[in-house]
């Protein structure tokens, strides 16, 4: 009897393991309209900009993105979408303008930062940092 338990229980938990690993769900696509995507960083990638970046990252992305990108930051498991790893090359490779895009206007959980970073500057430089995120 206590095998036939044990048998149905590891049956049970098999299943819903199966069934948690067949529902996550990849990312959605993000589309970025084209006048965005082609926008040029007016802002030189150097140590300054990377800093400044830098800083700002610290004040409004760690906390679900990570301190290296990695989507891993405390608040990441509150979250109903995974904070996307920034070190991928699916992420490096977006223009700059597409980052600009989704940080300015965000998405789902991703919140729209055009008024809580209201200096485009400070925008291209939080771009600029996310640029040192390679593995």
């Amino acid at each position: 009897m206590k095998r036939k338990i044990i048998l149905s229980g590891s049956v049970i938990a098999i299943c819903i393991m199966s069934f948690a690993f067949t529902t996550i769900q990849k990312p959605k696509p993000w589309p970025v309209p084209e006048k965005n995507a082609k926008m040029a960083n007016p802002v030189k990638s150097n140590a300054e900009s990377i800093s400044a970046g830098k800083a700002v990252w610290n004040l409004h992305c760690a906390s679900c993105h990570g301190k290296k990108g990695l989507g891993d930051g405390s608040k990441a498991a509150q979250l109903k979408t995974t904070p996307q790893d920034m070190t991928l090359a699916s992420f490096q490779s977006q223009t700059d303008g597409s980052l600009y895009y989704k940080i300015v206007e965000g998405r789902d959980d991703m919140p729209s930062f055009k008024k809580k970073i209201p200096e485009a500057e400070d925008i291209w430089n939080l771009v600029n940092f996310t640029r040192t995120f390679k593995k």
